[in-house]
C-alpha cells in the first residue's frame, strides 16, 4: 500500500469491493422548466465562505558535507554551515466557529513553522496552531490579526448519514482555485483504510484531489459531515474512492480546542481489543467472524471497574453495532465524557451489558526529559509510561519501561535506528523502570550498549558500539 501526502492529501491503494445490486428507480420527465433548473448553487453559495485554503510553510537545513571543507570553501568563495530551503504544503479547512477557529488534516500542517489561511473572497490571514491530533490526522487553528465574525458550517450527525445520500465536497484541489464536486456517499464504516488510528472513514465518489485536504464534505443541507483526507489512486489523481474523517470525530477535536486544551480529551476505556478471525469465530461458535475480543484489561482502569473480562466479545455499544475493533474505537472515542457506555458482550455464550464510565486517562508521573548525554540514546525524549501515554501509543500499559515519545532526525538515537513507541526495558544489564534509570545509565561512558527493548509487542536484544 502506497501512501503520499506530499501535496496536502494522502493517496493510497485499496482493494475495491464490489458494489450492491442497484434497486430499480421510476424516471420522470421533468414535468417544468423550475424542475430543469435545479441547482445545487444554494448550498454552494451558504458552504463556500465557510471554506478556506490553507497554505503551510517549513524551513529545512540542507548540509552540504563540501562545506564543511575550507579548502572548498576558499577555492569556490562559498561560507559554510547550513543552506535554508523553504518546504511548502497546500491544503484546505473549514471555519467551524466564527472567532476564527479552522479545522483541516494534520498532516497539512505537519512540522510548520509558518501556517496561512485564505478566505474564498482572496483575503489572507496568520494563522496559529491551536491543537494538532495526529491520532485522527485533525488540526485545528485560529486566524490571527482579527476582530470580525467569520461565516461557519455546522457540524452534521454522521451517524445519520446513510449510503447513497447525496455529497459536496469542496476544497483547494491542485492549488487551482476554490472548486465544488458532487458525488454520493459509497459506503460507510471504513475500517480497513490504514490512515490514522481512528480508522472509520465515509467513502465517497466525489471527485477528490491533491489539495483536498481538510476541505469539506458536506450534506444537501449545507452541514458538515465530513473532512476529506485521503483518496484511493493509481495516478496520483481522483478515481472515484475519496475518504472523509466523520464530522462525530471531528466534534470531539474541535471541543478540545475551544476548551482550550493542547491534546484532545477522549474516554479512556483501558482494555486491548482484537479482531475475531475466522478460525477464532469457529472456537467461540459464532456464524462469521465480526465484533472486538478483549485480550487485556488494565487493572483499575474503566474496563476493570465495568467488570470486562478476558475473551470477552463486544458486540455493540450503545445500541450500534461493532463489527471489529476500529470500529469499536471509533465510536468509543466519540462518546461525551462524563457520562456511561452501555457495551453489550457475548460472554461464555450469553449476553452481557455492561456500563463503563467515560473518563480520560490519567496522565500523572510521566517525568519526560530528553536524553543528552553521549549514548545510542542521544537526542530522544523518553517519558515514564501512564496509563494516557499508553493509550496514546497504543502500547500494553502493564509493561514496565521508558517509552521514546519523540526521536527527531537530527538525533543520534535516531540514526541508530530507534523509533517513536520503542520501550526500553534494559541497559548493560541493568533493568529500567523509569526515566531516571535510563538518565543514569546513559550517563556512563560504554565500549558497548547491550540494550533490551519491546517494539510493536515483540522483544528485541541489541548490542551497539559506543
Amino acid at each position: 500500500m502506497t501512501l503520499s501526502r506530499s501535496l496536502g492529501i494522502a493517496v493510497l491503494s485499496l482493494a475495491i469491493l464490489g458494489a450492491a445490486p442497484a434497486i430499480a428507480q421510476e424516471r420522470v420527465v421533468p414535468s417544468s422548466l423550475n424542475q430543469l433548473r435545479l441547482s445545487y448553487a444554494p448550498i454552494v453559495q451558504h458552504v463556500q465562505p465557510a471554506v478556506v485554503n490553507v497554505y503551510a510553510a517549513k524551513i529545512v537545513q540542507n548540509r552540504n558535507p563540501f562545506l564543511d571543507d575550507p579548502i572548498f570553501r576558499r577555492f569556490f568563495g562559498v561560507p559554510g554551515g547550513q543552506q535554508e530551503q523553504m518546504q511548502r504544503s497546500l491544503g484546505s479547512g473549514v471555519l467551524v466557529d466564527s472567532s476564527g477557529l479552522v479545522v483541516t488534516n494534520n498532516h497539512v500542517i505537519e512540522g510548520a513553522d509558518q501556517v496561512k489561511v485564505s478566505l474564498a473572497d482572496k483575503r489572507e490571514f496568520e494563522a496559529e496552531i491551536v491543537l494538532k491530533d495526529s491520532r485522527t490526522d485533525l488540526a485545528v487553528l485560529r486566524i490571527k490579526g482579527s476582530h470580525e465574525k467569520f461565516p461557519t458550517l455546522d457540524l452534521a450527525n454522521s451517524d445519520e448519514l446513510q449510503v447513497g445520500d447525496v455529497v459536496l465536497a469542496v476544497g483547494n484541489p491542485f492549488g487551482v482555485g476554490q472548486t465544488v464536486t458532487h458525488g454520493i456517499v459509497s459506503a460507510l464504516a471504513r475500517t480497513q483504510v490504514g490512515i490514522t488510528d481512528y480508522q472509520f472513514f465515509i467513502q465517497t465518489d466525489a471527485a477528490i484531489n491533491p489539495g483536498n485536504s481538510g476541505g469539506a464534505l458536506t450534506d444537501m443541507s449545507g452541514k458538515l459531515v465530513g473532512l476529506n483526507t485521503a483518496i484511493f489512486s493509481r495516478s496520483g489523481g481522483s478515481q472515484g474512492i475519496g475518504f472523509a474523517i466523520p464530522a462525530n470525530m471531528v466534534r470531539v477535536v474541535v471541543a478540545s480546542a475551544k476548551s482550550g486544551g493542547k491534546a484532545v480529551r477522549r474516554p479512556w476505556l483501558g482494555a486491548r481489543l482484537q479482531a475475531v478471525t475466522p478460525e477464532i469465530a469457529e472456537t467461540l461458535g459464532i456464524a462469521r467472524p465480526s465484533g472486538a475480543l478483549v485480550a487485556n484489561v488494565t487493572p483499575g482502569s474503566p474496563a476493570a471497574r465495568a467488570g470486562f473480562k478476558l475473551s470477552d466479545l463486544v458486540v455493540s455499544i450503545d445500541g450500534q453495532t461493532v463489527e471489529d475493533p476500529n470500529a469499536f474505537d471509533y465510536r468509543f472515542a466519540t462518546r461525551p465524557l462524563g457520562g456511561t457506555a452501555q457495551i453489550d458482550v457475548m460472554r461464555a455464550g450469553k449476553s452481557v451489558r455492561l456500563s463503563v464510565p467515560l473518563e480520560v486517562a490519567p496522565d500523572t508521573g510521566r517525568d519526560e526529559i530528553e536524553l543528552k548525554s553521549r549514548s545510542p540514546f542521544q537526542g530522544a525524549r523518553v517519558a515514564n509510561i501512564s496509563p494516557a501515554l499508553a493509550d496514546e501509543l497504543r502500547l500494553d500499559s502493564n509493561v514496565e519501561g521508558v517509552v521514546m515519545i519523540d526521536v527527531p532526525e537530527s538525533a543520534l538515537a535516531s540514526n541508530v535506528g530507534f523509533q517513536k513507541g520503542d520501550i526500553i526495558t534494559g541497559v548493560n544489564g541493568k533493568a529500567i523502570t523509569k526515566t531516571s534509570d535510563l538518565e543514569r545509565a546513559t550517563s556512563e561512558p560504554a565500549r558497548l550498549w547491550r540494550i533490551t527493548l519491546i517494539r510493536g509487542g515483540q522483544r528485541i536484544n541489541v548490542t551497539l558500539g559506543g
